[in-house]
């Protein structure tokens, strides 16, 4: 831990030393600096790749997950970017150690992950990986207020490599990231579909999928697909908080053979993220199906739901989809399977992928529509208990899209694909359905009464568009809807049962500030004429004026108020400070301050009296705010073999605080 000094000669007017940026960083030091680094090991120089940003299990955590090409002891190391001197890290920066293991042979090298914890508000953070001497590039990220409102941004299947050309499918996927962060630099959080790549275990897949650099700016929380699920490469490659790696959740039960699974959560401000492995839904395939994935969301929103105000599920495989998938076997029993376990637990939106196009569900309960008379594409929902919406999400990257297929007769409420009566095109289940073959990503605003859910178009017919690059038709037109236009937009409601729900927001308090002044007048403190003593020496008496210490900081910081004073002077002649010696009190009690011990002259012991620094009043960690006024009595000491003359002398105070 550091302190600032605020250094001031005797007569000023206020003094204060305000917390700001710098305390914020003091703030990292002491979270980060405890408990995490182990010096990594010197060993051979590693090639670092494959560098990702990850949620963390809250707000004040990051993750970072990366591939090396050797098997060394690796760290994260972490500090403020206002720290970092002509791009080099502070010596007190803070080291995580990372852990990791081989990757499987097809992927080659290993991966190392490390958890970020004790960030704090408003503070922008660089970061790199490796060891001393072999570091990984210098990345950055910033994080925002920890309470209230804020964006995030969810994306549906790049799947990168499923159109046949790498090239365009990352340059589209490149594209969407660039456009909506672009649109949105505050967004805090990006949220996957799912299908992150065509093949599980290609990395130049890979690769092409992780080049956007804000995936190294920005939390990636992943999803995991059914592209991803047969291979190693989706844990490798991402590192993902509280989640339960036990068999049920793997789709063949056996989370140590050579595929991906697993379920994950984790409360960012207002909300309560819960993301499911929903490629593991038949028992008969091994796994626990979806009374495994219930018994988790239950689980969690039991003893986690109260934490937040809102609960999202993220999970691959939509089940009130338009396309291609909207009448698969899966989804039917899915259908059935979650979502009477859905409105029963209160869940207010859920997002996935899978389909390759855009819809947006009625207010889905147990089954049913919740409301009879919700029309297509109202603006504003008011679920009601028990009423979820569910958001399936287009291409992000332009490597596939799926084609709406129609409805038939099987049903109007279940597992069926009936029409809805009053939209025939559309399946029962659905008040938006879209497909125009451009990019699209989605938009939820979290506000402390309402989500806004916004589909947004990321790019045009015009390349980077894969699939229409390769032929694909495209509806389209620049003009009418350009980027940035809106496909489809709605609020989410709260509801508030029989009651009325009270709230009140309580901003943050000023940040205060650390401050003393000379009380009154600063004038010259006189110690009149000084008496011989004994016939050896003389004495001489007198106070300080008062220094007024004033802490209203949020922070509850120590403080401390010191003095000094140089060497008595009448022209060329001169005696020592040392001579000068003090008793310090507290003559108005406040801020905590308690009073610096007494100082005798040096005459009476050859010591250094108030010729070095010297405490008139300090205050702990934890102290009260408010106000204190400290005086003290000075005693000086001198042997009579010194000049006659009129001797001035500055005593100099200093004020610490941190």
């Amino acid at each position: 831990m550091k302190s600032s000094t605020k250094r001031q000669a005797p007569g000023s007017v206020r003094r204060r030393a305000a917390t700001g940026a710098t305390a914020a960083f003091l703030g990292l030091a002491v979270a980060l600096g405890s408990g995490t680094a182990s010096p990594a090991a010197a060993a051979e120089s590693a090639t670092l790749t494959g560098v990702i940003l990850g949620v963390g299990a809250n707000e004040t955590q990051r993750t970072v997950t990366w591939y090396s090409s050797a098997d060394t002891a690796q760290k994260l190391q972490v500090a403020p970017t206002t720290a970092l001197v002509n791009g080099e890290f502070p010596a007190d920066a803070a080291n995580f150690d990372a852990t990791g293991a081989a990757n499987i042979a097809t992927s080659g090298g290993f991966n190392r992950h490390a958890t970020i914890t004790g960030l704090k508000e408003h503070t922008a953070y660089s970061y790199r990986v490796g060891t001393e001497g072999n570091w990984s590039s210098t990345y950055s990220f910033k994080t925002q207020d920890f309470e209230g409102d804020y964006d995030f941004l969810f994306f549906g299947d790049p799947q990168i490599g499923s159109s046949g050309n790498l090239g365009q499918d990352q340059a589209g996927w490149q594209d969407t990231v660039d456009v909506s962060l672009a649109a949105n630099p505050n967004a805090e959080l990006l949220l996957s579909g799912g299908d992150q790549v065509e093949s599980a275990n290609t990395e130049s897949q890979w690769n092409s999928f992780l080049a956007p650099d804000k995936l190294r700016q920005y939390p990636w929380a992943p999803t995991i697909g059914n592209h991803d699920v047969g291979g190693k490469a989706y844990e490798q490659h991402f590192t993902t908080p509280n989640t339960d790696r036990s068999a049920p959740l793997y789709s063949n039960g056996n989370p140590a053979s050579n595929t991906s699974g697993g379920d994950y959560w984790y409360i960012y401000k207002d909300v309560l993220f819960i993301n499911l492995n929903s490629n593991s839904y038949a028992t008969s395939q091994g796994g626990g199906g979806d009374a495994a994935h219930i018994k988790y969301v239950t689980d969690v929103i039991n003893q986690h739901g109260a934490e937040a105000k809102w609960k999202v599920l993220t999970y691959h495989h939509a089940i009130y989809s338009p396309a291609s998938h909207a009448k698969d076997n899966d989804n039917k029993v899915r259908r059935v399977d979650f979502s009477g376990a859905f409105s029963k637990l209160g869940v207010d939106l859920v997002l996935q992928g899978h389909d390759h196009s855009y819809s947006r569900s009625y207010e889905i309960k147990n089954g049913q529509k919740a409301n009879p008379d919700e029309k297509p594409g109202a603006a504003d929902l008011y679920p009601g208990p028990g009423g979820v919406i569910y958001v399936t999400a287009n291409s992000a990257s332009g490597s596939k899209y799926y084609d709406i297929t129609k409805p038939d007769s099987s049903g109007t409420s279940g597992a069926g694909n009936g029409a809805d009566p009053q939209n025939p095109s559309n399946y029962w289940y659905n008040s938006v359905q879209n497909q125009e073959h451009v990019r699209t990503y989605v938009k939820v605003e979290v506000r402390s009464d309402k989500l806004v859910v916004e589909d947004i178009r990321s790019g045009t017919c015009a390349a980077p568009n894969s699939e229409v690059e390769q032929g694909m038709s495209c509806t389209n037109t620049d003009a009418g809807q350009p980027v940035g236009s809106t496909v489809d937009k709605f609020k989410v409601h709260p509801n508030h049962g029989t009651g009325q729900d009270l709230q009140v927001n309580v901003p943050n308090p000023a940040p205060g500030e650390f401050g003393w002044t000379i009380d009154g007048y600063n004038g010259l403190v006189d110690l009149g004429t000084a008496q011989e003593r004994n016939g050896d020496h003389f004495e001489a008496s007198g106070k300080i004026n008062p220094i007024t210490v004033s802490d209203s900081r949020r922070s509850l910081a120590p403080w401390s108020i010191s003095a000094n004073v140089g060497d008595f002077k009448d022209g060329d002649k001169t005696f020592s400070g040392s001579y000068l010696g003090w008793s310090p009190y507290v003559l108005d009690q406040g801020a905590g301050a308690a009073s610096g011990e007494s100082v005798a002259s040096g005459y009476d012991d050859n010591g250094t009296g108030l010729s070095v620094s010297r405490g008139l009043a300090h205050a702990d960690q934890g102290h009260a705010r408010g106000g204190a006024k400290l005086g003290a009595d000075l005693g000086l000491k001198i042997p009579d073999s010194v000049t006659k003359g009129g001797y001035r002398a500055t005593l100099t105070i200093t004020a610490l605080s941190s």
